[in-house]
């Protein structure tokens, strides 16, 4: 027995509410179980009224395995805890006090419970140690309806955790919401390989810096490629000497700094996805779109975004991947599906937070958007397609990247809108 399915059991009432009665034989009337407390210390429902032998009650209730973990956790010592009306326990094993003496009333919660929940409850559990997921058996004959709203609020959920991490680097920089952009974009054209290293570089560069180069392509690559350090080498080409020459002048005017600046990665990389090709493709989109913010606020439609997203990098780099050495003849434009990860990673969630910010609830917005784009293709969509689950757009592939990350690995079950189906037995 877990003390989260007494949580889960009393919060949702899955037990005979009927002839409740304490361990004192005290008739029990259930009137509000109380808040959950999931964020703080204290009681773990707050606010609950109950009708204890036709007196009634309004505190809070402390759920336990077994009633002695009340002085096993220090309750008795703990203010926080003297407004506790009920202890809702599985198995009564003391009588608790309050400072007053008084006994505080206990509910056995296993004298209500029936069989056929705890059947259900152990064998989710118990297939979880055993298979990818706990419910891998049952989970292609989940509802429809219940799979699609979960969907929804596991991707809305999704969104609110990227929205944190966004909202942190709003703080530090003074709510600037360009300055924020450029680093998650950055960050984004580094993708997993050189994610934290192009990030580290959008942090080196002051966003006005940015600003003040972007009156030319050259000086935003001479920027970007002199931070990342791929000008400290001596070149033959002359395009690489005149990088090198204006990054010379730009960090002394700028008194540009690359420490902690992470090194870049090209290594089992394919050669589009080098670091030199996406800084060349980042530096031709800011000097294409100055305001690049207010551009990604007011657009709503797919190709839209791939009209602002349609860059290429600069003529140099038709026939190289580096500044050394020659390649075949190919433009070095940004595809469809690298624009599809930007809006999913970055544009769609700061879109939501910046709207969020203003009073407007766009979630509407942000499903129609989400929808439009194709799929994810990794490890776990790939797995839940094996399990029969439709993954049709990237709302459904990202909906299942958090289902697994955050419930399935977690184990949280009781969270889960699937696992709540499955204990009820819907």
């Amino acid at each position: 027995m877990k003390e989260d399915l007494l949580q889960y059991l009393w919060k949702y009432k899955k037990f005979e509410l009927s002839n409740l009665k304490t361990t004192k034989q005290e008739s029990l009337l259930l009137q509000q179980v109380g808040l959950h407390n999931t964020d703080h210390s204290g009681p773990d429902f707050f606010n609950a009224r109950l009708i204890i032998n036709g007196q009634k009650w309004a505190g809070n209730v402390e759920i336990h395995i077994r009633s002695s973990d009340w002085y096993v956790h220090n309750h008795e010592n703990d203010p926080a805890y003297d407004n506790v009306i009920l202890h809702v326990v599985w198995e009564d094993d003391i009588e608790i006090f309050r400072k007053d003496n008084t006994i505080i009333p206990t509910l056995q919660l296993k004298d209500y419970v029936s069989h056929e929940i705890l059947n259900r409850y152990k064998k989710l559990f118990t297939e979880s140690n055993k298979h990818w997921i706990g419910c891998e058996k049952q989970l292609p004959y989940i509802s429809n309806f219940v799979l699609s709203n979960w969907q929804e609020r596991l991707y809305l959920e999704r969104l609110e955790q990227k929205s944190s991490h966004i909202t942190a680097l709003l703080n530090q920089s003074a709510n600037d919401w360009e300055a924020v952009l450029f680093k998650l974009l950055a960050k984004n054209f580094g993708l997993k390989v050189n994610g934290d290293a192009f990030f580290s570089l959008a942090n080196s560069i002051n966003f006005s810096t940015l600003r003040k180069c972007s009156i030319a392509c050259e000086k935003l690559e001479a920027l970007f490629f002199g931070q990342a350090g791929f000008l400290e080498q001596d070149y033959e080409n002359e395009y690489a000497k005149s990088l090198k020459k204006e990054y010379v002048f730009l960090k002394s005017k700028f008194q540009l700094d690359t420490q902690g600046i992470l090194p870049f990665q090209f290594f089992r990389l394919r050669p589009s996805n080098f670091p030199t090709i996406r800084l060349a493709q980042l530096a031709m989109l800011y000097f294409n779109n100055n305001q690049l913010f207010s551009s990604i606020i007011h657009i709503n439609n797919i190709e839209d975004f791939y009209t602002l997203f349609s860059v290429e990098a600069s003529s140099f780099w038709e026939n190289h991947y580096t500044f050394q050495k020659e390649s075949k003849i190919r433009r070095k434009k940004i595809t469809k599906s690298f624009v599809d990860l930007l809006l999913i990673n970055t544009i769609i969630p700061i879109k939501f937070l910046h709207a969020r910010s203003i009073g407007r609830y766009p979630d509407d917005e942000v499903f129609k958007l989400i929808s439009q784009l194709s799929k994810e293709k990794n490890s776990i969509v790939d797995k839940f397609e094996g399990l029969k689950i439709p993954i049709e757009n990237a709302l459904h592939s990202q909906a299942m990247i958090q289902l697994k990350s955050r419930y399935c690995d977690q184990k949280a079950c009781l969270k889960c809108a699937i696992g709540n189906y499955l204990l009820n037995g819907d």
